[in-house]
């Protein structure tokens, strides 16, 4: 919460994450848009051309967001990823958050981290996933530009995706957090301690 509402001084803050398993779906017959009182309508049946990877860094100070599709996710993928979106911020102290993907702990990449001490990762906690930024992000561009969409190969899947992100930039802005640490911890407490309760309850 600190890296969002009041980040260091001068240092750069970046929530990276990859989407997974993207699917270049082809419908078998074209969406039906919006009409007056009919709604939109699409068939059931697609044809599947394949899938894609989508490793997204957000600058939380921007809005900023830069993107690459691959077809592979793994440490090697990610650390190449990790490099590029640190490149243009060379000399600053840097922030990372991440989730709890294997992929963000493999030894390569803690041994490139211990030689970059201006980077700094910081870790979600498991589960909530909405703390990421850039999962929300994801999610915009899923409703967007993916959901809808029907791609004939994975190729145009990957144009889509680099097309929305070009859009995107021309007009990022950052998002507006306002919860607070504080708030957040007095939630998780209150829900805690309802569970507990319920628990107590159906035990006895």
């Amino acid at each position: 919460m600190g890296l969002y509402l009041a980040p260091p001084g001068g240092a750069v803050v970046l929530s990276i994450d990859e989407k997974t398993q993207i699917q270049a779906l082809d419908r078998t017959q074209p969406v039906l848009s919006v009409a007056f009182a009919v709604s939109e309508r699409r068939t059931a049946d697609y044809i599947r051309h394949g899938t894609m990877n989508l490793f997204a860094a957000l600058n939380v100070t921007t809005g900023e967001v830069l993107g690459e599709c691959r077809p592979t996710r793994n440490g090697k993928d990610f650390l190449a990823f990790l490099k590029k979106a640190l490149k243009p911020h060379a000399g600053k102290d840097i922030h990372v958050v991440l989730d709890n993907l294997s992929t963000h702990t493999t030894p390569e990449v803690k041994e490139w981290l211990a030689k970059n001490p201006h980077v700094h990762f910081h870790f979600t906690p498991v589960g909530p996933s909405w703390l990421h930024q850039i999962k929300i992000w994801f999610g915009i561009l899923t409703r967007q530009s993916i959901r809808r969409g029907t791609f004939s190969s994975v190729n145009v899947l990957v144009k889509q995706i680099r097309d929305y992100i070009n859009s995107w930039n021309t007009t990022a802005k950052p998002f507006t957090w306002t919860a607070t640490a504080g708030e957040v911890l007095a939630k998780v407490r209150l829900v805690a301690t309802n569970v507990k309760k319920l628990v107590n309850n159906n035990s006895n």
